[in-house]
């Protein structure tokens, strides 16, 4: 694989929830469950520690352990991040640092791959249309409540207890059977995890983009996904990012394009095969 990424937190001089690593035969991405300002994680750690563990070891599973499948290796990796967390940190917690997680590697004569959550994975192929993967642990009981959130005027009294009500809500859901699943410390999740193989001779190339670059299809309408295989291969992750950034700093307010934050974490990887 020949691999580009880019990524940028939402406000500079800010840590990034995301993360993105790459191998000649593997690829990771993962975007941090971000949480309201004031909520207890039972973490001493927080969300950007996690999620680079996390990626760091799904990494070195996928490369050195292909005799176990591509949900054992995100199994694996859960368990052996919440091995690093220590005893201080109260992983029951139902806010513990949790991720979603895109993940693809070649096995064999085709390309095996993952996707936990709203992050979404590309398939550019030879022959067709793009085939879109993820934003597979929808939550409808938490759907009203967004667009409550969304709504209501940033920065706002209102906004921030309604995106509190909400976040409390996804998180008394995730991870229990009646909620999404999303990567955080139970290895359980990674069963829930979408996960495939696709013969190599029948792609072109990869791409995996956390929801803060997907919003240039998925919330900003700037282009069909074949429109955006085709920015991602002739200018780069880089500059995706940078035309989402230029919508998002036009509609400040969120309100032509109503939305959770006005701006986001953004990371995306594009890899020709």
């Amino acid at each position: 694989m020949q691999v580009q990424l880019a990524g940028e937190p939402r406000k500079p001089g800010r840590e990034s929830e995301d993360f993105a690593a790459a191998s000649p035969e593997a690829l990771v991405l993962l975007d941090g469950s971000s949480s309201p300002d004031g909520m207890e994680s039972g973490c001493r750690h927080g969300t950007p520690w996690y999620v680079r563990r996390l990626g760091v070891h799904l990494l070195a599973r996928l490369t050195d352990r292909s005799d176990r499948s591509i949900a054992q290796c995100l199994s694996d990796a859960i368990v052996e991040t919440a091995a690093l967390h220590g005893g201080r940190c109260d992983l029951s917690h139902p806010n513990t640092p949790a991720a979603m997680v895109v993940a693809a590697r070649r096995h064999g004569n085709a390309l095996e791959y993952l996707v936990l959550g709203d992050a979404l994975l590309v398939l550019q192929y030879r022959d067709g249309p793009p085939k879109v993967i993820g934003d597979n642990q929808r939550f409808p009981g938490g759907e009203e409540l967004r667009r409550q959130v969304w709504s209501t005027v940033p920065g706002t009294a209102e906004r921030a207890a309604l995106h509190m009500r909400y976040a409390l809500a996804v998180r008394a859901a995730r991870n229990t059977g009646h909620g999404p699943w999303i990567a955080a410390a139970s290895p359980k999740a990674a069963g829930h995890a979408e996960t495939g193989f696709v013969p190599l001779a029948q792609l072109s190339a990869v791409a995996a983009l956390t929801d803060g670059a997907s919003r240039y299809t998925e919330r900003f309408g700037l282009g069909s996904w074949a429109d955006v295989l085709k920015l991602l291969a002739e200018a780069g992750p880089a500059e995706l990012i940078a035309q989402v950034r230029a919508v998002e700093r036009s509609d400040a307010g969120c309100e032509r394009w109503p939305r959770g934050k006005a701006f986001d974490d953004a990371s995306a990887l594009y890899a020709r095969l």
